[in-house]
């Protein structure tokens, strides 16, 4: 009987010293206090009662392109879910072959940011949801068409019926965003190595990403790119110290000014997540930069004024890798066919 007490004993030490050693970690217990890890599940999203029935339709309408004027483009068109949110160009493709303006941002743990879009025009999912619709550069129609559309075709009226099931007319344009709001929020990714290591696993982390966590930290990194989604907090101007050059930082994107039109706002821009940034080049508002390394130089000399030395470079990089998490596993939805009543696209 004495056995199974000892093996116990040695079980409890060796775990309390691994707590132990996990408290008087300087680098975790800054991390910690800094960062948090992305939740297991999907958190709620305000003012919308998400339910099975709601994530579908969400699910269904993300998928659909005939919510573009010619129907060909929709939400995953810019923010492809197997492409780590992004669609890998510097600008979106848009109606008509319409370049967007900017880099389209990723759409994995939006629910975290702030607010939407570079400039923050958007304040929740739900906002931003309905702006691509109507934009003539993106999806190019109207929100009283894609009504339209929407009620022309005889099986998104079962679907919105399970989504809404007190309204009597649940096709409107406000529950089309509140539905692709609810399945946004679903696409998280957590499971990084340095979710882990925020947990308080010390081997979650490799040496090099550990270091690199140092020097994010230590070099002023964090000051911006912290919280749960590394980022995404904060509106800061790109080029705190020195402004990048044009091709980084166009002279007529004035970014934040757009919508505040206060002068300080000039070319500030929502500091952008980073979990995940190995998987969504190119980088910044412009899509400029391809290379991870290259975008961590640029902010060092942009935003902190110091010339990053290759090997910190290097460990800073390493660390980025660590946000990457499990990405969402989502089968493509078939979706209600069209039949002879449904609007026909405008090319």
């Amino acid at each position: 009987m004495r056995v199974p007490v000892v093996l116990a004993a040695v079980v409890f030490l060796t775990f309390t010293a691994g707590l132990l050693i996990a408290a008087e970690d300087p680098v975790m217990k800054e991390a910690q206090s800094t960062f948090v890890p992305i939740p297991l599940t999907p958190p709620p999203v305000k003012g919308v009662t998400a339910t099975p029935a709601l994530v579908e339709l969400g699910k269904a309408l993300y998928f659909d392109p005939r919510l573009s004027q010619s129907h060909n483009i929709s939400c995953n068109t810019c923010h492809q879910i197997g492409l780590g949110g992004v669609d890998m160009l510097p600008t979106s493709i848009g109606h008509k072959w319409q370049h967007g303006a900017r880099n389209s941002p990723t759409v994995l743990n939006s629910i975290f940011n702030i607010a939407q879009f570079w400039d923050g025009r958007a304040a929740d999912l739900a906002a931003q949801a309905g702006g691509p619709i109507q934009n003539p550069v993106e999806m190019a129609t109207t929100h009283q068409h894609a009504i339209e559309m929407l009620k022309g075709i005889p099986g998104y009226e079962k679907l919105f019926k399970a989504a809404f099931p007190s309204q009597t007319d649940p096709i409107t344009i406000g529950n089309v965003e509140d539905a692709i709001a609810a399945f946004e929020a679903t696409l998280i990714t957590p499971n990084a190595p340095f979710d882990k290591f925020l947990r308080g696993d010390e081997n979650a982390l490799t040496s090099e990403q550990r270091e690199g966590l140092q020097l994010f930290m230590s070099k002023g990194c964090s000051t911006c790119h912290s919280g749960i989604n590394v980022g995404g907090q904060m509106y800061a101007p790109f080029g705190v110290v020195e402004k990048p050059g044009a091709e980084l930082l166009p002279q007529n994107d004035k970014g934040r000014f757009d919508v505040t039109k206060t002068a300080s706002d000039e070319y500030v821009f929502r500091v952008p997540p980073l979990r995940n940034v190995e998987l969504t080049p190119p980088y910044f508002h412009s899509g400029k930069a391809w290379d991870l390394r290259q975008a961590v130089a640029v902010m060092g000399n942009s935003q902190l004024g110091e010339k990053l030395t290759d090997s910190e470079i290097t460990k800073i990089t390493a660390f980025l890798r660590s946000l990457t998490g499990d990405q969402p596993k989502v089968t493509y939805p078939i979706l209600p066919p069209s039949d002879a009543s449904t609007p026909p696209p405008e090319p």
